[in-house]
């Protein structure tokens, strides 16, 4: 795959490779979302989508040998690569970590991206193989955060150890007359639990509410549960953008 950008991002998940090209606008182009073959390589598929140019600048939080094995074949592709890390200060924004480097670099271009559109005050939770919450005060202070099994981290964890209680599948209840509904009812209502209290505990200590803005891969089956719930799926890429242009 070949492009006339010189300059392009991607996103290394546990689970999915994303990029996009950089405009000469600091916006970003068309993205494209691969999946890993095993969560350890990057397969011969996904190798010939890669794209060519000057500069590639990475975000990633998946396994060693999957960077590894990303980074390698950006070698053959790129002049320069330059693997993204979290900064204390930048462009405004605070990290609240003592040690910054201790905060998950997707979740600190997250609140980058935020920061920079001027989307705080704001309750950033990411769905992917963890759940994460940050809170993102306006004057760019980030308040900290938690961490916790996302739904589907929880169900396979419960299928593993209970073979017959399925991974997938059921729909959220209220009380569920069924196993499938039951598991989804749980997973799915402890996630939203902790955001409907991260977003209480949110709004006391900032006195109004904060926006709250949803991404990563299971966000969507969240956001009906939740009103006033924004999806924002471009959020790493547009922090990872900011991030150049800093």
């Amino acid at each position: 795959m070949n492009s006339a950008s010189a300059t392009w991002l991607f996103d290394l998940g546990n689970t999915r490779l994303k990029f996009a090209p950089l405009q000469a606008d600091g916006s970003l182009g068309e993205i494209r979302a691969l999946a890993h073959a095993d969560g350890m390589d990057i397969d011969a598929g996904v190798q010939a989508a890669l794209p060519t140019g000057e500069l590639a600048l990475v975000c990633s939080v998946g396994p060693q040998p999957l960077r590894s094995a990303l980074l390698l074949a950006l070698a053959g592709r790129f002049q320069r690569i330059e693997l993204a890390t979290t900064q204390g200060r930048f462009a405004g924004l605070r990290i609240a970590y003592a040690e910054p480097a201790k905060l998950g670099v997707d979740r600190w271009l997250a609140l980058l991206a935020v920061h920079g559109a001027g989307l705080a005050p704001a309750l950033l939770v990411s769905v992917g193989t963890a759940l994460t919450i940050d809170l993102l005060g306006r004057d760019g202070r980030h308040h900290g955060g938690l961490i916790a099994p996302s739904p589907t981290l929880m169900r396979q964890a419960l299928h593993q150890r209970a073979r017959q209680l399925p991974v997938d599948g059921g729909q959220l209840l209220d009380f569920a007359g069924d196993t499938a509904d039951a598991l989804a009812s749980g997973c799915d209502g402890a996630a939203l639990g902790l955001i409907e209290r991260s977003l209480a505990r949110a709004t006391a200590l900032l006195g109004a509410a904060p926006a709250l803005l949803l991404h990563g891969g299971g966000a969507e089956a969240l956001a009906t549960h939740l009103p006033q719930a924004q999806l924002h799926h471009r959020l790493v890429l547009q922090g990872l953008a900011r991030w150049a242009q800093g």
